[in-house]
């Protein structure tokens, strides 16, 4: 599966950002996910979402971000709202192969595929 991010940028705290990765090459049956990592600090997994739109949230970024995917384009999406000094950090979009209701824990080892990338500064 191939993975790739957009959307990343430059924010000032308080605003808002959308993150979307196009995923290809085999798609059918995939759970997807979001994690971050800043210099420094450990990978964090985020947000989650099952094959039947099932999510879940790290506690950091409940009620700010909302995970969402558009099978019909084979996109996800990250919204990113409420952000904070934070949340700065390399974004990373990630997927694994699943069965019937799934939904992955919040933990890195669940995924198999991850993309490059993309940078989320939050400044003012």
């Amino acid at each position: 599966v191939q993975l790739v991010e957009s959307g990343g940028g430059s924010v000032q705290p308080g605003g808002s950002l959308r993150l979307s990765c196009a995923a290809s090459g085999g798609t059918d049956s995939l759970c997807m996910g979001w994690f971050r990592q800043a210099p420094g600090k450990e990978r964090e997994v985020i947000a989650v979402i099952g094959r039947f739109g099932d999510t879940s949230y790290a506690d950091s970024v409940k009620g700010r971000f909302t995970i969402s995917q558009d099978n019909a384009k084979n996109t996800l999406y990250l919204q990113l709202n409420s952000l904070k000094s934070e949340d700065t950090a390399m974004y990373y979009c990630v997927a694994t192969f699943c069965g019937g209701a799934y939904v992955p824990s919040l933990s890195v080892a669940e995924f198999s595929d991850w993309g490059q990338g993309t940078q989320v500064t939050v400044s003012s």
